[in-house]
């Protein structure tokens, strides 16, 4: 199954592969892939997000074959948000010999039953909007943000949030997708020692997404491969705090 895909920079160059989250698309790595000079920078949309095929299956394992399936299985680092983490994770596991190095974001690696409820739940309401301008000014409650700048959200939704033929603005995903992966997300995610890897975990101070209960195993398990970096702001890193993620992130990838 192939995914639609984003391309940044020379095909020759070193790859990154990066995966955005639920309710997301490719595109939300387009400012971090301007800040990524020397590399190929590869981002799809998910299945059930963007331009990519809708129906299901969207368990783990499909998403993860149409994701190799869609950027090949050559070595590449990995960028995943939230459940992009989650799928990051996943395919570093299955090969972490073709994963120079991986980059969390505020990653989804394992949602507390209750957490994937509640979020699922939530995912079953409608998100329709009289404008685009009503849309982007209802996501900073949405998401929790913290100060991201309006003009960064305009952007990058300009192509996500549309208006559908019924009149309302609507984002470009499936909601019934949306709530299969948060069922996933709290599923038992492969043990850390299986993804010894060099690794960035950039968690926002705010997030509303747990990783207190992951952190000491994650830590003991990679030793000095794990860099951890906290950055200002809630669970959407590459919004709020732009500037200290993408600095973090070249900084890693460079090291």
């Amino acid at each position: 199954m192939r995914l639609a895909l984003r391309e940044w920079g020379e095909p020759d160059a070193p790859r990154v592969v990066c995966l955005h989250g639920v309710t997301s698309h490719g595109p939300h790595f387009a400012n971090l892939a301007a800040s990524l000079t020397g590399y190929h920078v590869l981002a799809p949309d998910l299945l059930g997000h963007g331009s990519s095929p809708y129906e299901p299956p969207w368990d783990l394992e499909t998403h993860v074959d149409a994701i190799v399936d869609t950027v090949g299985a050559a070595p590449a680092c990995l960028v995943g948000h939230s459940f992009g983490g989650r799928l990051a994770f996943e395919i570093a596991a299955r090969a972490p010999k073709l994963v120079p190095r991986l980059v969390l974001l505020d990653p989804a690696i394992h949602l507390p039953p209750h957490v994937a409820l509640a979020a699922a739940e939530n995912a079953r309401g409608e998100r329709a909007y009289i404008s685009f301008d009503e849309g982007i000014a209802r996501r900073y409650d949405e998401s929790q943000l913290h100060g991201a700048p309006r003009e960064l959200l305009e952007d990058e939704l300009g192509e996500h949030l549309v208006a559908s033929e019924d009149g309302p603005y609507r984002y470009r995903y499936s909601p019934s997708a949306v709530i299969a992966a948060y069922g996933e997300m709290s599923s038992e995610p492969p043990p850390f020692e299986r993804v010894r890897v060099p690794t960035l975990l950039v968690l926002g101070k705010h997030s509303y997404l747990p990783y207190d209960h992951l952190l000491d195993e994650h830590r003991t398990a990679l030793g000095d491969l794990l860099e951890v970096v906290v950055v200002p702001g809630g669970h959407t890193v590459l919004w709020d705090s732009f500037e200290e993620t993408s600095a973090a992130v070249a900084a890693f990838l460079a090291s």
